[in-house]
C-alpha cells in the first residue's frame, strides 16, 4: 500500500511524515516550493503478529508494510506548482491530507489564518481543478488527432466528457457514479480526485483530547457526509508534534509517554488502520517456526487468489487451504485443540479469506 501525504504549506506534513516513519527530516517555518520527495516504509502495527511470535518463536518476523511519500505543499490557484505534486502521487492508493489546526505565529498560514474547513475545501478544489485541466488537455489532443484523420476512441471520449461535466460542477470524481466499463477506462488515466482520502486534523498540544478538537472532528465528519464522500473519506485528529516526539523514543519510553498523556496507542497506528479500512484491505497470517508473517489482500479475495500473494506456483497448484482464525487459535492455545473443536478447517478455491485467518496452503505443481 502506497500513501501520499499532501496538504497546504505549513500544515505539518513533514512532521506527520517524520512521526510515521521515525525519520527526522528538517521541518521549516516557510513554504517549500522545490526539492526532492521523501519516502519511508512503515511496519503495520499488528498485535496478532506479536502474539504469534510469542507462541512460535520464529526465525523471521514479517509485518505488512505501508510506503509513505512526502513532498512540497499544494498552493491555492497555482496549477503549475501543484502539477509537480500531482505527477508524483498519481499512482498512489490513497492520500493522507494533513490539515492545519495548530497555532504558531512563527509559521505563517498560506491563507493568512487557521481555518480547517476552508483549507479542506480549498485543497479539494485543487484536486478537482487538476483533473479538469488534465481532461481538457486530453480532449484537445483527441480533437487535434481527429483533424489529422485519426479515429478517436469514442468510449474514452464519452468518459472524458462525462468527467469534464462533473469536474466543472466542482465535484471530485470519487463522488460520482461510474459503471464497470468506465472504471476500467479510468484506471490508466490516474485521476487525482478519485483517490480515497484520510483527513488528518493536525492540532496543537494544548487542544489535544479537548472538547474543541472533538467538536472540530465532528464538524469535519459532518462536512464529509454532507458532501456525499463519507465512504471514501475518513477523519482522524492527532498532534503531529507529539506523535513525532513519540516516534523518536524507545518502545518503553514511548509507552510511558502515552500513559502520561492518557492515550492508549499512537494516533498514527489509528491512521494506518483507517487507511486499511478505507481501501478495503485485510491481512491473513502464516505462522510457524521459520516465519510469522502478515499478508495484505483486498477484502473478498478467494483462498486461491490469496495463495498467489505468497507465490504464483501455490496459486497455480492450489489444492486446499488449512484455515483457523487467529481468535480461535489463541482461545484454544494450539492447532490440535482447534482441530478437535472443529475450528481448524479445510477450505476450497472459492473460500473468501477473512481478516485474521491463519492459513497453510496445500498445493501441488
Amino acid at each position: 500500500m502506497k500513501l501520499a501525504i499532501i496538504g497546504l504549506s505549513n500544515s505539518g506534513k513533514t512532521t506527520v511524515f517524520n512521526a510515521l516513519t521515525g525519520q527526522n527530516l528538517e521541518t521549516t517555518l516557510y513554504p517549500t516550493v522545490s526539492g526532492e520527495p521523501n519516502y519511508g516504509t512503515v511496519k503495520v502495527p499488528d498485535q496478532r503478529i506479536d502474539r504469534l511470535v510469542e507462541v512460535f518463536k520464529p526465525k523471521k518476523i514479517t509485518y505488512a508494510t505501508v510506503e509513505y511519500i512526502d513532498y512540497i505543499g499544494l498552493t491555492k490557484g497555482d496549477m503549475a506548482q501543484n502539477r509537480k505534486v500531482f505527477d508524483l502521487i498519481k499512482d498512489v492508493d490513497a492520500i493522507v491530507h494533513v490539515v492545519r489546526d495548530f497555532r504558531n505565529d512563527a509559521a505563517s498560514h498560506p491563507l493568512n489564518e487557521v481555518n480547517p474547513l476552508r483549507d479542506i475545501e480549498a485543497l479539494e478544489m485543487e484536486l478537482v481543478f487538476g483533473d479538469l485541466e488534465f481532461v481538457e488537455k486530453r480532449l484537445e489532443r483527441i480533437e487535434e488527432a481527429a483533424k489529422k484523420g485519426k479515429k478517436p476512441n469514442e468510449a474514452e471520449k464519452r468518459l472524458l466528457l462525462k468527467c469534464k461535466e462533473i469536474l466543472e460542477k466542482e465535484i471530485p470524481l470519487r463522488n460520482a457514479d461510474f459503471n464497470e466499463e468506465e472504471e476500467k477506462l479510468m484506471r490508466p488515466l490516474q485521476f487525482i480526485s478519485t483517490k480515497p482520502e484520510v483527513i488528518v486534523l493536525n492540532t496543537g498540544e494544548e487542544d489535544l483530547n479537548t472538547e474543541r478538537s472533538a467538536s472540530l472532528q465532528q464538524a469535519v465528519e459532518q462536512y464529509v457526509t454532507d458532501k456525499g464522500i463519507g465512504e471514501t473519506t475518513k477523519v482522524v485528529t492527532l498532534c503531529g508534534k507529539i506523535e513525532m516526539e513519540i516516534a523518536q523514543l524507545s518502545a518503553e519510553e514511548a509507552q510511558a509517554f502515552l500513559d502520561d498523556l492518557g492515550i492508549g496507542e499512537p494516533a498514527l497506528n489509528k491512521l494506518i488502520h483507517l487507511s486499511y479500512h478505507l481501501l478495503g484491505l485485510i491481512s491473513f497470517l502464516t505462522s510457524g517456526e521459520d516465519e510469522v508473517r502478515a499478508w495484505t489482500i483486498a477484502r473478498g479475495t478467494t483462498a486461491q487468489k490469496a495463495a498467489g500473494k505468497i507465490h504464483s506456483d501455490i496459486e497455480r497448484g492450489f489444492i486446499r487451504a488449512e484455515v483457523v482464525h487467529y481468535d480461535d487459535f489463541i482461545a484454544l492455545g494450539s492447532m490440535s485443540a482447534a482441530r478437535d473443536k472443529g475450528l481448524f478447517r479445510l477450505e476450497g478455491k472459492t473460500y473468501e479469506v477473512k481478516d485474521g485467518d491463519i492459513i497453510n496452503f496445500r498445493f501441488n505443481v
